[in-house]
């Protein structure tokens, strides 16, 4: 999520009681402890790579009408962009102060929602005719890391192993889920995405993605996307996995990670 120092963990072990990021005293319903499963594993294949900017530090990505969203990070860089997937451009749409770190992204209806790291602020853009303006601010406890939504509801990681379920409207929190792999809580969410019912994340420092209930929070199945850009391609600049996204129409998934130059198409394949 952020240039801090975490040992990079693979999923079966990344999942100490501990985590970064602030907390709060929560007034949500918490969700009960559920009883956990066998979470099943997968690989992947690549069906098609599209070229993706090396200055995109991801921190969320969502698909809408044949475009990729992209809300980006780092003081001085955040911005919310959209990503021509054919040539790689990007066409700047918003742009945080410099005093800001931009994180997750989510579009509720005509309104597009950013998070911002550690000043407990999300924004909220009026989106028409592929143009935002800004039209609120709503404060929140914490820190914001990912953001995704239903079609109704929002689903945003605070770095914790929490997940909480917000009203757009109010940006109150209504739920929070702990998300557990085998009973033991996984930290460092990070970027989420709503495929077929579930909660995808990223877990930060891995090349992990959980997928995940969200009504109880268990991880019921793991994608390995270990060496997804070769090491080849890699810069120093390139950072972590990260980045989620679906064309629910075409049934299409896309990943990234911060900085890299490249954004991949996949297709998951069960182990």
């Amino acid at each position: 999520m952020k240039k801090i120092l975490i040992t990079a963990l693979t999923i079966g072990i990344c999942c100490s009681c501990g985590g970064s990021a602030a907390r709060s005293k929560r007034t949500a319903q918490t969700a009960p402890a559920a009883a956990q499963t066998q979470p099943k594993t997968y690989t992947y294949r690549i069906v098609a790579a599209y070229p993706h900017s090396t200055e995109a530090y991801t921190q969320g990505l969502y698909y809408d009408n044949g475009l990729l969203w992209e809300g980006t990070g780092q003081y001085g860089e955040s911005r919310v962009q959209t990503i021509d997937l054919s040539t790689g451009r990007t066409d700047v749409l918003a742009r945080l102060p410099r005093s800001e770190f931009g994180e997750g992204i989510a579009r509720v209806g005509d309104e597009l929602f950013q998070l911002t790291w550690q000043s407990n602020t999300a924004h909220v853009y009026s989106l028409k005719d592929g143009k935002l303006q800004k039209i609120r601010d709503h404060r929140y406890p914490g820190e914001g890391w990912g953001l995704t939504t239903d079609g109704t509801k929002l689903y945003m990681s605070d770095g914790t192993a929490n997940i909480h379920t917000v009203d757009p409207a109010t940006f109150r929190r209504e739920k929070r889920v702990t998300v557990t792999f085998k009973g033991v809580p996984v930290n460092y969410l990070n970027e989420l995405e709503w495929i077929g019912g579930k909660l995808w994340a990223n877990v930060y420092t891995t090349d992990q993605i959980a997928i995940i209930d969200p009504a109880t929070g268990v991880v019921e199945g793991i994608v390995d996307l270990t060496g997804l850009l070769p090491e080849a391609e890699a810069a120093p600049e390139t950072d972590v996995l990260n980045g989620i996204a679906y064309d629910a129409a075409a049934d299409r998934i896309f990943v990234t990670g911060k900085n890299w130059p490249k954004l991949f198409e996949i297709e998951i394949i069960e182990k």
